[in-house]
């Protein structure tokens, strides 16, 4: 899977790193000062790395926790990235448009995420607080080489007030069932419905299998939410939206669904030219698009019709205090 692996220097006695660094002893190891150095370069092709990523660890520095623009039901949001980049290859990932790099980046120092988890509970005496992973890349994907769920999933349960949002396409649930679940985390799951998960997501497991994994975790008792974004348009994008809703609500029990979002297709103009760039054959980016306020995104009437469409379908599954419907934001990584 990985064939050359980057250490910064004051990790290699860190035992996370040294841990990872065991799983794969065929690779190349080159020793670095800061991720950065290899990771923020210029003049890398991010498509040319993607099919055969290398694997960075590093240390987060500065900010480890911010706050995010929507939430699930609570009043207080923030996101924490342990991991910079995904396994998946979906073409509307604005994370190729952000990235100059497809290179995996994971960010060893879990302690201070959780120190960092910690002060901001801090800052909401006795209140929920909702953090989400999977922003910068899929919580589950790369679980067997980061060792987040058994590490985060002990600290979390001990800190009720904390609500994990867990992001993922990824059908890797061994560490969940693994262990008992625990109230306040919530496994998310994104979709996009068959026909545009074949022409736009490489990699991603097929939706089948993962509402076979959705329906076992409800079966274990876990909290569910399912994540209708982006909204990807198709001229029969109504057809396709409903058999997947049916699709999941048949195999999921409502009482184990904690939220459900949906949100629209929307990229910064920067991100989105550079995505035209990488892939100018794609034929998502030919789309009828616009340019809004800096950001580019499916018409506004159209974006408008296939949100209260899918929010019409939804209702008609799920009371409407559980469906959240917010835009795709994403800021510069610090």
């Amino acid at each position: 899977m990985i064939d050359t692996l980057y250490l910064e220097n004051d990790l290699r006695s860190h035992p996370r790193a040294r841990e990872i660094c065991a799983r794969f002893p065929k690779a190349v190891t080159v020793p670095i000062e800061r991720y950065g150095e290899v990771f923020n370069r210029n003049q890398q092709s991010f498509r040319l790395q993607k099919t055969k990523p290398s694997l960075i660890l590093a240390r987060k520095h500065g900010r480890l926790l911010l706050p995010t623009p929507y939430g699930i039901g609570g009043a207080h949001n923030y996101y924490f990235s342990h991991v910079l980049n995904c396994l998946y290859d979906c073409r509307y990932c604005f994370l190729q448009g952000m990235f100059r790099s497809a290179h995996y980046v994971v960010f060893v120092n879990f302690e201070d995420f959780q120190d960092g988890i910690l002060g901001t509970l801090a800052l909401h005496p006795g209140e929920k607080v909702y953090f989400f992973s999977g922003y910068d890349g899929d919580s589950l994907a790369l679980d067997s080489v980061t060792g987040f769920i058994r590490a985060f999933l002990p600290f979390f349960e001990a800190n009720p007030l904390a609500v994990l949002e867990l992001r993922t396409k990824s059908a890797t649930i061994r560490p969940l069932l693994e262990r008992e679940p625990i109230a306040n985390c919530v496994v998310a799951f994104s979709f996009t419905p068959v026909s545009a998960s074949d022409l736009f997501e490489y990699g991603v497991p097929p939706n089948a299998t993962r509402i076979d994994a959705l329906a076992t975790l409800a079966s274990r008792g876990w909290k569910l939410g399912l994540r209708f974004d982006p909204l990807l348009f198709t001229p029969t994008y109504r057809e396709h939206y409903r058999r997947l809703f049916r699709e999941v609500f048949a195999a999921v029990p409502t009482d184990s669904i904690h939220s459900v979002s949906l949100g629209p297709f929307r990229l910064p103009r920067d991100y989105f030219h550079r995505m035209v760039r990488l892939y100018p054959e794609e034929r998502l980016f030919a789309g009828p698009l616009e340019e809004r306020n800096g950001m580019v995104s499916f018409n506004g009437e159209l974006e408008k019709e296939m949100d209260q469409f899918c929010t019409e379908e939804l209702l008609a599954h799920i009371p409407r205090e559980r469906l959240f419907s917010h835009p795709i934001e994403v800021e510069e990584p610090a």
